[in-house]
């Protein structure tokens, strides 16, 4: 008689006094790998060589934090401002992370990838398919994700992770696209927008043939240590239930320094 409640799973094996986490005892894996190695092992089932270790970290790093203002944090900081545990105060800042703030990373690849499918299937340049994804998106008045910002205007995270994709080989196709709708909003809608941080880890996750529907994750993970700053710093430093402005605070940390 078949057992209709068994099913599988090839990710974590466990059982008394031993974890394999897809072929590796976790304890072999502790203290020799990053966590952004295990972030990408735990994914793709392989462990990433040197050159995909460094760009997964670099892309996690890029958007560890940005300030008090955006939603999410927001969102962080009045649910600790309440009481509630943490818990609850890092699901209200998840759970802000949307459409329009960070989780644009989803949509920024499926541009990216159709543009690529539009140009090999109708066997015209990647500038010229980009030009085409534009106008026909200007035309149809719908959102290009990845491009703009609230803020820069020449993203300091998006030109070092582009920096650090060509100098470890990931500045293939994707990259190019990600170029040439930028270069394609100026000409057809008349506007210089900047390839924000979400539109620049779109096109490295493609490089990396990490799935779309995945692509938001990379923007939550990142930014959890973060959210668990203000937090943490919201129920220490700051009275609770205040009313807390979006925009009118003061930084008032270590100054600029550099890595030694």
């Amino acid at each position: 008689m078949s057992n209709d409640l068994k099913w599988n799973s090839k990710i974590t094996k466990v059982e008394p006094n031993n974890v394999i986490v897809h072929g590796y005892p976790i304890q072999d894996l502790m203290g020799k790998i990053r966590y952004s190695d295990g972030l990408y092992m735990i994914l793709k089932g392989e462990l990433p060589d040197e050159k995909q270790s460094k760009m997964l970290e670099a892309i996690l790093v890029s958007s560890i934090d940005h300030g008090c203002s955006p939603p999410s944090t927001l969102a962080a900081r009045t649910v600790a401002s309440t009481g509630a545990p943490i818990n609850a105060a890092i699901a209200a800042g998840i759970l802000s992370i949307n459409k329009f703030h960070g989780g644009a990373i989803e949509n920024a690849m499926l541009t990216f990838q159709e543009i690529k499918a539009t140009a090999e299937k109708e066997n015209i340049d990647l500038s010229t398919a980009a030009k085409d994804y534009v106008t026909k998106t200007r035309n149809q008045k719908k959102t290009i994700f990845g491009f703009g910002h609230r803020m820069h205007t020449d993203d300091p995270r998006q030109k070092k992770l582009y920096d650090m994709a060509k100098e470890l080989g990931f500045d293939g196709p994707y990259i190019e696209i990600s170029l040439a709708v930028k270069d394609s909003i100026k000409e057809v809608i008349g506007k210089d927008l900047p390839i924000n941080v979400d539109g620049a880890i779109a096109a490295l996750l493609c490089e990396m043939d990490f799935a779309p529907i995945l692509a938001n994750a990379f923007f939550i993970i990142a930014r959890l240590p973060g959210l668990l700053a203000h937090i943490y710093e919201e129920q220490t430093d700051n009275k609770p239930m205040r009313k807390i402005h979006p925009t009118d605070y003061e930084y008032i940390g270590t100054d600029k320094r550099s890595l030694k």
